[in-house]
């Protein structure tokens, strides 16, 4: 198989996710002409692919918008799913699934590659996602137009939600009670071995239709697997007690506590693990493609890579750079404001002879592992708050330590837009009664005789309905303690950075 012929228009779904920003880079390097749908375009601004692509911007759910996305499209990657989009997800991923096959169809799309999840035959019944994940799939197939299945069990690569459980779990947990389910076999797959099959599939010289399995060379339990990623990690031995009275429920409040997964996201996924994911030689990808010239990675070296670009701050994207969980009163940040909603502010204008440079680089280093510029026990207790309601709460961290990306994650907050040395804009995802920002605005101006830089800080809230204002009035005492905190030593760490030595900031 060549090369992604240079005439074919390929269209990328899910493009923001994780799976799905990086197939765009794989595709880009071997000549396809690359289309990607997204909901919202400030998501993808700030990806190094952004300007290479053309946008369409739509939702799964409107067939005029998929049509729009679909002209002229020869290959279309579906990679779109709404797990956490409430108990009825399944019922969302069906529709969805039925009105870009109807789409795909009408705009005479050459071929369907969709990467849904390995159902192992099993006494147990399926999950709740690895249904709807199979059911996507076969509503995809409903229409006239060829649908290359390609399932997958865990896929391990720095800043997938299956990595990021286990890893957060095995160094936090010396010793783990958990399901009697853990002694489940799984063949995992390092994401390179997963874009490598993707970016092939989209290659052949005539559409294919079919169900194709893709998995590393080795096949773990669970349990196995949580103690070869100790080993590879350099930790002690994990002590795994294994019992039979952990539900799907318990066991995903546990990794909602203990990872930066949400439990709307960690019960779906625990939920799968009931069921074996083996490939099944009868529809093993090897029928139709070969695998790479260097062989697939096996699970050791998948981890090691991983915790490689996760140490070396190399991570491309991760599982929470694709969409917030959000409750069903929060609309995305590009929604307009709710009419006639009142608006509250908590603004803090600073002023510093701090050079700009300086001062950008104290803002754009906010959040993860730094902090959040003072009264850390509030932020976390608020981040503990957010976890108790089903949120994403402070665990998602940041991708790099330095350098923020335009709608990437940072802690409960999303980066809706980003000008270097000038504005940073964060939007909130945690559970909110309404809608929240954060702004930073950087400038140059004249004060009190003097050329020097203003911190304009501002943080703003919509409030739905009463409670919005009640949770406003209750939360203003602490805002008192927080955000004048903050800005002040947001100029205090651009002053230390000023005082450097050159190179050491």
């Amino acid at each position: 198989m060549s090369a992604t012929p240079e005439s074919r228009r390929v269209l990328v779904t899910g493009a923001s996710g994780y799976v799905g920003s990086r197939l765009v880079t794989s595709l880009l390097s071997q000549g396809a002409l690359v289309r990607v749908l997204v909901r919202d375009r400030a998501k993808i601004v700030g990806q190094p692919w952004y300007e290479k692509v053309e946008v369409a911007v739509g939702s799964a759910t409107e067939l005029s918008e998929i049509r729009a996305a679909l002209e002229g499209v020869h290959t279309a990657f579906y990679l779109l799913h709404s797990i956490g989009a409430g108990p009825r997800f399944d019922e969302v991923e069906q529709n969805m699934a039925l009105t870009f096959g109807q789409a795909a169809e009408e705009c005479k799309v050459a071929q369907i590659i969709y990467l849904g999840g390995i159902m192992s035959a099993s006494k147990h019944k399926a999950s709740q996602h690895m249904a709807s994940r199979a059911n996507t799939g076969t509503c995809l197939a409903k229409f006239n137009v060829p649908v290359l299945q390609l399932r997958a069990g865990i896929i391990v690569g720095s800043g997938s939600a299956s990595f990021e459980m286990i890893r957060h779990m095995t160094h936090r947990l010396p010793i783990m009670i958990t399901p009697k389910w853990v002694k489940n076999r799984t063949q995992p797959i390092a994401i390179r071995d997963v874009l490598y099959y993707l970016s092939k599939a989209a290659t052949f010289s005539e559409p294919k239709s079919g169900i194709y399995d893709i998995g590393g060379p080795d096949i773990f339990t669970y349990a196995n697997l949580i103690e070869e990623f100790a080993r590879i990690a350099k930790l002690r031995k994990r002590i795994i007690i294994k019992v039979p009275f952990l539900s799907v429920w318990l066991s995903s409040l546990w990794i909602g506590f203990v990872t930066p997964v949400p439990v709307a996201l960690a019960r779906p996924l625990v939920g799968s693990l009931i069921s074996e994911s083996i490939v099944d030689k009868k529809h093993s990808v090897s029928l139709i493609i070969p695998p790479p010239a260097e062989g697939l990675l096996t699970v050791d070296k998948a981890f090691e890579l991983a915790l490689s670009k996760v140490e070396h701050h190399e991570v491309e994207s991760r599982w929470s750079d694709a969409s917030a969980l959000m409750p069903p009163w929060q609309k995305t940040q590009s929604d307009p404001a709710w009419a006639g909603e009142a608006e509250y502010h908590d603004e803090q204008v600073v002023y510093t002879s701090a050079s700009r440079t300086a001062l950008w680089q104290s803002i754009e280093e906010i959040g993860g592992p730094r902090g959040w510029y003072g009264a850390d026990v509030l932020w976390w207790l608020r981040g503990a708050l957010d976890r108790l309601m089903g949120g994403v709460g402070l665990r998602r961290g940041r991708r790099d330590p330095n350098f923020l990306r335009q709608g990437e994650s940072l802690d409960f907050w999303r980066v809706e837009s980003l000008r270097a040395n000038h504005e940073l804009t964060l939007y909130a995802e945690m559970i909110l009664p309404g809608k929240a920002w954060l702004q930073f605005t950087v400038d140059e101006v004249e004060h009190e005789g003097k050329t020097v830089r203003r911190l304009n800080q501002r943080a703003s809230f919509q409030p739905k309905g009463f409670g919005g204002h009640l949770y406003w009035g209750l939360v203003l005492p602490f805002h008192r303690l927080i955000f004048p905190t903050m800005a002040r030593n947001i100029l205090k760490e651009a002053m230390r950075k000023d005082a450097l030595p050159p190179n050491t900031n």
